[in-house]
């Protein structure tokens, strides 16, 4: 079946590691839109976050589409329509800052406008998303952060070795509580339990009256799984890990490579 929509993560995915869209890499998008074919963001950035990048790629038109926060916000570019958005509560937030002072785990929190942390000594990883997001950082205790505050997601954050610690010692019933996935060494994501970028992905399908054999998805990370196992062809970067290219069909070249390119002139765009 032919493809009409392309799922793509941006770190590791579209951008090389440089976090540039090359000239190849933004020629190949041109051409896929050309033939039809819609190309849809989806991210682990907040919208503020890629705004610039959809600005960028000229994702700015009516029927142009982001999924952003992991899948917790699906957003049409033009009129901020929002297709779906799941968050967390404020139960949950008291919840997950305990849970990460337990364990001894930076944390940082974030809404449609913001990243709090309430870590006096602010995690060099949490400054990092500020950076690569472009959000305002804000230091505030829990007694702060109020029921008013609209949390999309959390995220512990720490060194990659630290963090693979933490994350085995998380209790079960926190797992079955949240999604929990990581979207770089040094991110745990901790979202609402109705999201991953694959339910995401089906609602904006569903929406466009799409199947998910006219999906295609390309993605490098953990939190990339979801889509490339609901999408019809999945494709996975070659500088993905071993383990997630056994999600996917087919696997691309390198970040580095132009692996969006190739993937979409060997399996999308018509000569």
């Amino acid at each position: 079946m032919t493809i009409k929509l392309i799922a793509i993560d941006i770190d590791g995915t579209l951008l090389t590691s440089h976090h540039q869209v090359t000239n190849e890499v933004k020629e190949a998008l041109h051409l896929a839109q050309k033939q039809g074919v819609k190309i849809v963001l989806c991210t682990g950035r907040p919208y503020l976050g890629v705004k610039k990048i959809v600005q960028e790629l000229g994702l700015t038109k009516e029927e142009d589409y982001v999924i952003t926060y992991n899948g917790s916000l699906v957003l049409n570019c033009k009129t901020q329509e929002k297709i779906s958005l799941f968050g967390l509560t404020h139960d949950d937030y008291l919840d997950v800052d305990m849970m990460a002072r337990k364990l001894g785990s930076s944390l940082l929190t974030e809404t449609e406008e913001a990243i709090y942390t309430s870590n006096r000594d602010i995690s060099p990883y949490t400054i990092h998303e500020a950076y690569l997001t472009t959000m305002p950082l804000k230091y505030r205790t829990p007694e702060e952060i109020t029921s008013d505050l609209d949390i999309v997601k959390m995220m512990m954050v720490d060194d990659p070795e630290k963090l693979k610690v933490i994350e085995e010692k998380l209790p079960e019933s926190f797992r079955e509580r949240f999604t929990i996935v990581k979207s770089a060494p040094f991110f745990l994501e901790i979202l609402n339990k109705e999201v991953s970028k694959g339910s995401a992905l089906k609602k904006l399908a569903q929406h466009l009256g799409l199947t998910a054999e006219e999906v295609m998805a390309i993605g490098d990370n953990e939190n990339d799984i979801p889509m490339l196992q609901y999408a019809g062809l999945g494709v996975a970067m070659g500088n993905a890990k071993e383990e997630i290219k056994k999600h996917a069909q087919k696997v691309t070249k390198t970040n580095d490579e132009n692996g969006v390119a190739f993937a979409l002139h060997s399996y999308v765009i018509r000569t």
